[in-house]
């Protein structure tokens, strides 16, 4: 079936990188249209378009593959690159169980990742990590403003939306001032810089990551399209890409916006590779800790002091990560929402009788 969507790889483009028994290359599956048993495969890589996917490959197959017992494979490459082509490949993974991993040029092919999921869940909570926010609060979009048609739709599924990475000097008031009307949480550049260890209950809490590497600064990528001077740095990306690999929620990854031919000593195309690899490694060190129920949960719950109100916070025991239970009804297709990713950081708030953000834009979205 995916031969029809897609061309796989023609290994003799890679043969010239010599690679070793133990490199990625060598250790990964590739698909084959004869192969009938796919019920194995964890991760998939899908070029939504050769060029620029197959620029990172010649970066990714090179590096080392410690993940013993990880099965992913390599789907190939996309025979055509409109959104609308591409939808039903994403979506065949996603019902498979196989969390792809997408590589693409153009940030309109995020609306791919999107719409697969649109077709199997009923709520959707997404991140984009990107320096822009990639929608206008009113009037018409630009070609920059690939979500707009998705936070603007009426009957949108989209449940909450995550933004990381986004620079004050190009955010506007009106958009700002909407992003925080619409509850949707918004990390910007400086503040994620401060604490990367705080983008990872907002990362959890997505089903969908999808990452335009402007959010890169156009030194560490400079195959990119208007680069920025500021940014995340690569070890920064490759913390965000681990993150989202953990995340048992999450069930595609993407990333966006790589301009081979504005590449400069295939640097960009190294940095991808090396988001790619976390990904993997955050992946294979899942915990599947993600609470269907609080069983193998430790509840602890916080008195506020002069208000008849508790919280009750979950810790995994596997992980020694943090939920947080929303303390209102929900209806059975936000059930799966109820439970929100926190820090530690938010338990100690609210310990200390001050009720975190991440809680307060919670409640406004089950409102």
């Amino acid at each position: 079936m995916y031969e029809n969507w897609l061309h796989p790889i023609d290994l003799s483009h890679f043969e010239d990188l010599d690679l070793k028994a133990e490199d990625f290359g060598q250790s990964i599956q590739f698909f084959r249209p004869d192969q009938a048993d796919l019920q194995s495969v964890q991760l998939a890589l899908v070029g939504l378009d050769q060029e620029t996917a197959d620029a990172v490959r010649r970066q990714l197959y090179q590096l080392s593959f410690p993940f013993e017992n990880l099965q992913l494979m390599d789907f190939g490459n996309a025979r055509r690159k409109q959104v609308g082509f591409l939808v039903p490949v994403i979506r065949e993974l996603m019902d498979s169980r196989i969390v792809p991993i997408l590589i693409g040029s153009h940030a309109t092919m995020i609306q791919a990742q999107y719409r697969a999921f649109k077709s199997i869940k009923e709520s959707i909570s997404q991140v984009i990590v990107d320096e822009k926010v990639p929608f206008a609060a009113e009037g018409s979009a630009t070609e920059r403003h690939y979500f707009h048609e998705i936070v603007h739709q009426k009957r949108s599924r989209l449940f909450h939306l995550g933004l990381i990475g986004c620079q004050s000097h190009f955010i506007n008031n009106s958009t700002y001032n909407w992003v925080h009307q619409q509850q949707y949480d918004m990390m910007r550049l400086g503040k994620a810089k401060a604490d990367l260890s705080e983008l990872e209950p907002l990362i959890r809490d997505a089903d969908l990551l999808s990452f335009h590497i402007s959010a890169l600064k156009q030194a560490e990528a400079p195959g990119q399209e208007d680069g920025s001077p500021s940014g995340f740095f690569t070890e920064e990306a490759c913390q965000i890409s681990r993150y989202a690999g953990m995340s048992d929620k999450l069930r595609a990854f993407g990333i966006y916006g790589f301009k081979p031919e504005k590449d400069r000593d295939e640097q960009t195309a190294r940095s991808l590779a090396q988001m790619i690899w976390y990904f993997a490694e955050g992946f294979y060190s899942r915990k599947n800790d993600f609470p269907v129920s609080t069983d193998g949960l430790v509840e602890y719950i916080v008195d506020f002091k002069g208000l008849d109100y508790q919280l009750t916070f979950w810790k995994s025991n596997k992980s020694g990560r943090w939920w947080m239970q929303i303390p209102v009804k929900t209806n059975k297709k936000l059930q799966r929402h109820r439970l929100i990713p926190c820090s530690y950081n938010d338990y100690k708030k609210a310990s200390q009788d001050e009720l975190p953000e991440r809680l307060l834009r919670a409640l406004q979205r089950f409102d």
